[in-house]
């Protein structure tokens, strides 16, 4: 077919990528004319005129955007041929003044591909050493391993001379060798010579010429394309091996999100019902994994699900119950004023246990806020769970939507409750104050208990230590010490934390200690973060001014996150260490200064003080223990258990189920498209599969002397740094990938062959002779990149130009 532009002067002005498909009909399509198909070849070469124009304007300008050409034809193998401008010395019409280096950056653009042949094509009556497409060719290709020259105009060289000794690559040597062509002239082109007309003349010139007889078979337009489709053999076998392992794992990677849909049938009329049922289910699976913990699908950047209800349980809830630590001042005073409105006109002789009652009763009280916003905790952290778990029904955005309705309404219901019962507990609790329970002091204990004993039993109210575990260990772990760069900077270490003491080591082997602080009169103390820090800060210090560590009054303590300094502040209560703001008040600043109490009065005062503190850590251990309990029942259990028996029947209720089965455009498209890649994938390790490694590969040739190539400086810009590397070893294609030793070695250059399958064994491309209009090669559906034929459509005196065979990766998703 006749369809390229030919003329004067510079006519390809943009790089033309010309694909050619096997089929059983022939035309032609073009990218930027998509659905639109060419029968008729002179309407090909107006298009691409056209489009040439449309770009670069009539009068010679150039352009790197490419035109892409795709031709379909019964006579072709599955090649591709990228035809590149002209190498152009000086500008003409609308050209730039360095048009030269402009067509030079192009070309460079393709030909530094690994993956592309490049023809140096060059006319034979021209002085070959001067050839500037075997000049690029040798920057980009020192090697030769990609480079096969074309000698064109064989038939015009002066009489009495001839091509032969750079046909038998013996002038100029070149790794690959020369290929001499001959092309219809001029005249033959006006005249509408066909083709196949051309080829027989050209085979008649090779056979009765003199000099070419005797290498006639090696030289004309079907040998050329002979040999490019050996090197499409070689580059097919070098890319079937890292081909093979990238779908491989791509397959595997596309498992996992296809196996929800593998049983997706569209025209299944049950399919939505199946479909909401399945969601359902593996929603409420979903959600009690989150909440119970699974071993599957764990979570490693952050606690989530029931952790994060563990966490408020244990840590922020103890901690909640500290902070409403009472002001001993105020408790003092209240005390006082109990115990005389109590006696009224008498001076009691005796401590009343109204007074007791009274001051108990209204420190159980303070414990329904922490209660409640423990409810309000847990609240929000099943709700964050609900829409986690939801994320499975982002397919079908109404189900998503209505499911989390449903099940949050639900929720909030329960919310209600609970907090009826937690205030049904504390309501229990203000009912009856039990002083004959096994834990609490009693008169005469809290009679005879000193400052010293009231500060250790602080521990036991939030179930730390007793007494003979002074030694036990709270807890272990990495902490930053904070201090000043004189006093040697910042730094970790291993922090021991006891009901009597808080260590820290260099390692967590507790060899070497650095320091050994004791917990009496400590505080803690929050600490903004530094403008440069973003790690969370809180402070130790002494209640009695004195020095912590060293001559620090205070030592600062970092931590990485938020969840680590809540929970190290936790343990920190257990040990007995309060906030600042909670600390229970030192005799020191006992009110004697704001009004008097007589001696009698004081030890009643400090008598209820003491019972008060050992009741309400009865209570708060009491409460501690029931809250989590009540709420997992009341709220967790209960939601479990609706989600598993009543969320469906409460979605079939809520409307039609065809409107909640509806698929987003988007998850309808992915699901398209993952299904159709995965098939796609599957299908392609098959034909993979199927190819036998018996194809013919011909070796690279050994290198050659190729110093006469002039080397000139490539453009810095568009040039890539490679090193060349060895001559015995020259670069691979890119895409093979290593592999087992082969009994027969082939070159470097060729990739070791894959594993047959069983059966009887079969070239790849049909037949050995590799005829260019035999039936194309059995390979990926997308052409792999190389031209069945290189006719040349340049006048006498155009400028010499090189043309680029990609053999590009065969992609078989195409």
């Amino acid at each position: 077919r006749d369809f390229l532009p030919r003329g004067s002067g510079i006519v390809t002005r943009r790089p033309l990528i010309l694909q050619l498909v096997n089929n059983k009909a022939e035309y032609a399509e073009f990218l930027h004319c998509k659905g639109r198909k060419f029968v008729d070849f002179d309407e090909v070469r107006q298009e691409i005129e056209a489009e040439t124009d449309r770009i670069t304007g009539s009068n010679k300008g150039i352009s790197p955007i490419p035109i892409n050409l795709r031709v379909y034809s019964p006579h072709v193998l599955n090649l591709t041929l990228i035809d590149l401008p002209g190498m152009t010395k000086v500008a003409v019409g609308d050209q730039p003044v360095d048009i030269e280096h402009q067509i030079r950056d192009m070309i460079l653009q393709f030909i530094t591909r690994e993956s592309c042949l490049i023809l140096a094509v060059t006319p034979a009556n021209t002085d070959l050493a001067n050839s500037d497409a075997l000049k690029v060719a040798k920057e980009v290709d020192p090697q030769g391993v990609r480079t096969i020259g074309v000698i064109t105009k064989l038939d015009l060289m002066d009489e009495g001379t001839d091509a032969r000794d750079i046909l038998e690559n013996k002038l100029l040597p070149l790794r690959r060798g020369y290929i001499g062509v001959v092309n219809r002239s001029q005249k033959d082109i006006d005249g509408k010579k066909d083709i196949r007309v051309a080829m027989a003349a050209e085979r008649k010139f090779f056979l009765s010429h003199p000099s070419y007889r005797h290498m006639a078979e090696k030289m004309g337009t079907p040998h050329l394309q002979k040999a490019l489709n050996q090197q499409l053999t070689n580059h097919i076998r070098d890319t079937l091996p890292g081909l093979r392992s990238k779908l491989q794992s791509q397959l595997l990677s596309l498992e996992k999100e296809v196996e929800e849909y593998k049983n997706f049938r569209p025209d299944d009329p049950t399919r939505k019902t199946k479909a909401l049922l399945q969601m359902v289910q593996q929603f409420g699976v979903d959600f009690e994994k989150c909440i119970e913990g699974s071993g599957d699908q764990v979570d490693t950047a952050e606690l989530s699900g029931g952790a994060r209800i563990n966490r408020i349980f244990h840590e922020r809830f103890p901690f909640e119950l500290v902070k409403i630590v009472f002001d001993e001042k105020e408790l003092r005073r209240e005390i006082s004023h109990a115990i005389k409105n109590v006696h009224g006109v008498r001076t009691g002789l005796f401590t009343p246990d109204l007074a007791f009652e009274a001051i108990v009763k209204k420190q159980i009280i303070k414990l329904k806020e922490p209660c409640l916003k423990c409810i309000d905790l847990v609240i929000q952290e099943l709700i964050n769970t609900f829409r986690q778990c939801t994320n499975k029904l982002g397919s079908y955005p109404r189900l998503r939507e209505e499911t989390e309705r449903i099940v949050t309404t639900y929720v909030r219901e329960r919310e209600g409750k609970t907090k009826d019962q937690v205030l049904l507990l504390i309501d229990i609790e203000l009912s009856y104050i039990n002083t004959n329970h096994e834990d609490f002091i009693g008169f005469a204990n809290a009679q005879q208990r000193n400052i010293v004993n009231k500060k250790r039993a602080i521990p036991n109210q939030l179930g730390g230590l007793r007494e003979g575990e002074v030694e036990k260990v709270i807890r272990k772990g990495w902490l930053t010490l904070n201090i000043s760069i004189m006093k040697g900077g910042s730094k970790e270490y291993w922090f021991v934390l006891s009901a009597e003491s808080v260590s820290w080591y260099k390692d967590e082997e507790e060899k070497e200690k650095k320091y050994m602080l004791p917990l009496d009169n400590l505080k803690l103390r929050d600490v903004e973060k530094g403008f440069m820090s973003n790690k969370h800060i809180f402070a130790i210090f002494n209640t009695e001014q004195r020095n912590v560590y060293k001559d620090l009054r205070q030592i600062e303590l970092a931590c990485d996150t938020q969840e680590d300094m809540d929970s190290w502040k936790a343990s920190f209560l257990r040990a007995g260490v309060y906030p600042e703001k909670d600390q229970v008040e030192t005799e020191d600043a006992a009110p004697a200064d704001t009004f008097s109490m007589d001696p009698q009065l004081e030890r009643q005062v400090e008598t209820i003080r003491n019972l008060v503190d050992s009741y309400i850590s009865i209570v708060n251990k009491t409460i501690r223990d029931l809250m989590p309990k009540t709420i997992m029942h009341l709220m967790i259990n209960s939601a479990k258990d609706f989600i598993h028996s009543e969320l469906l029947a409460y979605l079939y209720s809520s409307g039609d189920q065809n409107s909640l089965m509806e698929e987003s455009a988007d998850q309808a498209q992915r699901r398209d498209e993952m299904l159709r890649m995965y098939h796609a994938i599957k299908e392609a390790l098959s034909i993979i599969g199927d190819i036998s490694t018996s194809t013919v590969s011909t070796p690279v040739p050994p290198p050659v002397n190729d110093s006469w190539v002039p080397e000139s400086s490539p453009t810095p810009q568009r040039r890539p740094p490679t090193s060349a590397p060895p001559p015995s070893r020259p670069p691979a294609v890119r895409g093979p990938t290593p592999g087992p030793p082969t009994l027969n070695p082939i070159p470097a250059y060729v990739a070791p062959p894959i594993p047959s399958r069983p059966g009887q064994p079969m070239n790849a491309f049909g037949n050995s002779s590799l005829d260019p209009f035999s039936a194309p090669p059995q390979i990926p559906s997308r052409p792999a990149r190389i031209p069945p034929g290189i006719p040349s459509r340049r006048p006498p005196g155009a400028p010499n130009r090189p043309t680029i065979i990609r053999p590009a990766e065969p992609s078989l998703l195409d």
